[in-house]
């Protein structure tokens, strides 16, 4: 959700055009995020202080619409160039305030524009901290939780300005008064070519984009108050003593005499990767502060598990990878690169030759995960789709009891979690908010943690002990698709590990594998469909419900596609275990109800085949998704999908995409904004 996007220059002349346009092109490329109101916050002059003003602009709406008020604006000099410069842009998603222009961000201490800042997350005691600041006298003009944060930072400034207190350190005697989840970034006038970021449980990276080489790959940390020092590494002991540092020590710059570099600041990689594959991820608490060009990044406190260092991670995205290409849309373009984002799943990993399945970010524990108890699978909405649609392999492969749990609800009901557990959490992003708090609760209670993401860097890989990288390539289209098939593929190789030292599993294992070999294949072969799905669109696009129905392997793929056609099409839809179907649903059958019906030729086929036959008794008619050759099964119903026939385990993937596609379909039909369903973001990072 919401999306925040910065750029400093120092040293290299731009002309106040060519900011803006970074800034504007850097929101564009977060849009996929969510968002319903967009802004943007530039200096003036930086020669002389006094003269030094901030310009804000907002919009409600889309980027487009902010980009139109920008061009628009009259007494802004686009050709003035600066060969320093600060400016901050953000996305936002409403939730302490309607989308409006004043709720927009960047928000302001007051109407001089002393303070900006952009926030991503949610302050949960800002009526706190606005009560303390109203009988202050500050006034507050929009609704939202950030500008109490403006507003505590000025007045923390007019408390602290004799005593020549830096801009970092004011932003980090404010965020101590905080409590909730944030990422921030901060600019003032009275800090002129300055910015200070900070996160606490949303993601934040700065990319740093230089002629010349770095004076170093990583970063020691400060830290603003010392602790005796009990566990350091020598080579960082002189880092990180007690009382003051020596900012000079950890200073992070291009080498020579010029210190000229660009710092990008953004909550997703995607919007800095075609300003360079540079970037560090601040961590929980981070705060850091470039002033002169050079980067210092400091912790207000140290913990005994805080990594020393902030290293710097060369990403290996391209921009064409977030380029929609001569597709329609990203999700289209999502759903047709899962022929070849399975194999990036499967890539260095599965040896077809031999039978041979490697994990090398779990390898080294497997003889703990082995040991354990239970196995808890926790994530939220299309991840926990995935851990749904392998649980029964895996409980099958692992001969282990196996949970599949909804992260909120897992720590609503405050679960029992042993040391002897091993806990996977599916993240799309790396950030979802429940997910990662029901991790850092697991953690505390001394469960083994593995995460299974799609981001590098992401808070989940970072928290976790061990984990995979799904490896799909950037998703940018809210709805998720091709995660689901590549975070699918990658339990069935966990499952496939466990399994290998087991004689009596080796034929079901090897079977798996060499299914998973052919199935980049049949994915393509679902694919060319994509016109006989649209016709069925036609058909549906101007329903109000639909009902999908599936039992055994097929019952996430019910469940995945209803959740496609509610948040792309709007329309109500719900996945039924069609075992289910006498137990209340077969209510809600008649010849006015589309049902569309998963029945493929596995363990459950002839109790699917009892179920079609009750829906048909009800005068339902209904949409088969069955396998080629099937003539029986087809024979039964006036319309169907076929898919090829693959082992048992794996058919969930193949009867998954005609629903992709079909929602897919449906929204562009209703001329829906495919990529941006209303009320969703892609990265759920609050709660």
């Amino acid at each position: 959700m919401c999306g925040i996007f910065a750029y400093l220059n120092y040293l290299v002349p731009a002309t106040r055009k060519e900011i803006l346009d970074i800034l504007i092109n850097g929101l564009k490329r977060l849009e996929y995020r969510g968002y319903d109101s967009a802004g943007v916050g530039f200096d003036g002059s930086i020669e002389d202080c006094k003269e030094c003003q901030i310009k804000l602009i907002k919009s409600q709406g889309k980027v487009c619409r902010l980009e139109e008020a920008v061009q628009k604006c009259k007494d802004v000099s686009f050709e003035k160039s600066f060969d320093i410069h600060v400016g901050i842009a953000h996305t936002r998603w409403a939730t302490h305030g309607e989308p409006s222009d004043v709720n927009s961000h960047p928000q302001r201490s007051d109407t001089s524009n002393e303070f900006i800042l952009v926030h991503n997350g949610i302050i949960t005691n800002y009526k706190d901290i606005k009560s303390f600041l109203m009988k202050k006298g500050h006034q507050f003009e929009s609704e939202t939780d950030t500008e109490v944060i403006a507003k505590l930072i000025k007045h923390l400034y007019g408390t602290h300005k004799d005593s020549n207190i830096t801009f970092r350190e004011l932003v980090e005697i404010a965020i101590q008064q905080l409590e909730g989840a944030f990422a921030l970034g901060v600019t003032s006038v009275h800090y002129p070519g300055e910015i200070v970021v900070t996160r606490r449980g949303s993601p934040l990276l700065i990319g740093v984009k230089s002629q010349t080489k770095l004076t170093t790959d990583h970063i020691p940390i400060l830290y603003s108050k010392g602790k005796k020092d009990i566990s350091l590494h020598e080579e960082h002991r002189g880092f990180i003593g007690s009382g003051k540092r020596n900012e000079e020590q950890t200073e992070f710059h291009p080498i020579g005499p010029n210190k000229i570099v660009e710092y990008f600041f953004a909550s997703d990689a995607s919007a800095v990767i075609e300003h360079t594959n540079q970037v560090i991820f601040l961590e929980d608490d981070d705060v850091a502060a470039v002033k002169n060009g050079c980067l210092t990044i400091h912790r207000v406190s140290r913990n005994v598990d805080d990594s020393t260092i902030r290293e710097v991670i060369t990403l290996k995205m391209e921009i064409q990878q977030i380029m929609k290409g001569s597709f329609s849309s990203f999700m289209q373009k999502e759903i047709f690169e899962q022929p070849e984002s399975v194999v990036n799943t499967m890539r260095g990993r599965v040896n077809f030759a031999t039978n041979k399945v490697v994990l090398g970010g779990i390898k080294d524990f497997m003889c703990e995960i082995r040991r354990c108890r239970r196995l808890l699978f926790i994530a939220c909405g299309t991840s926990y789709h995935s851990a749904i649609a392998t649980r029964q392999l895996l409980e099958e492969l692992t001969e282990l009891p196996v949970m599949v749990e909804l992260a909120s609800d897992f720590l609503d009901r405050n679960t029992p979690v042993f040391r002897d557990d091993v806990c996977f959490f599916i993240s799309q992003s790396g950030e979802t908010a429940d997910t990662l708090m029901a991790l850092r609760y697991c953690k505390t209670r001394g469960a083994l943690i593995v995460g299974i993401t799609n981001v590098v860097g992401s808070s989940i890989s970072r928290d976790s002990h061990c984990g995979v990288h799904i490896n799909a390539g950037p998703e940018i289209g809210v709805a998720s698709t091709k995660a689901y098939t590549s975070q699918f593929i990658a339990l069935v190789l966990f499952g496939l590990i466990m399994c290998e030292d087991r004689i009596s599993m080796q034929e079901r294992r090897n079977e798996i594998i060499q299914g998973l070999k052919t199935l980049p294949e049949q994915i393509k072969e679902v694919l060319k469909m994509d016109e006989q799905i649209h016709k069925l669109a036609l058909e549906l696009y101007q329903q109000k419900s639909l009902l999908v129905m599936g039992r055994g392997y097929n019952y996430a793929t019910c469940l995945e596609g209803a959740l496609k056609i509610k948040e792309l099409t709007y329309m109500h839809s719900e996945g039924i275990l069609a075992g289910e179907l006498k137990h209340g649903p077969l209510a809600l059958v008649d010849k006015a109800m589309p049902v569309i019906m998963v029945i493929t030729r596995d363990l459950v086929y002839k109790k699917c085949i009892n179920a079609l036959e009750q829906v048909k008794a009800r005068q339902g008619e209904p949409i088969l998704i069955c396998n080629s050759g099937d003539t029986d099964t087809q024979s039964q119903a006036n319309k169907s999908v076929s898919v090829p026939l693959a082992i048992d385990c794996l058919q969930g993937i193949l009867t998954c995409i005609p629903l992709q596609l079909l929602s897919l379909h449906i929204a562009e039909l209703r001329k829906l904004d495919v990529d941006c369903p209303r009320n969703l973001a892609k990265s759920v990072t609050v709660e």
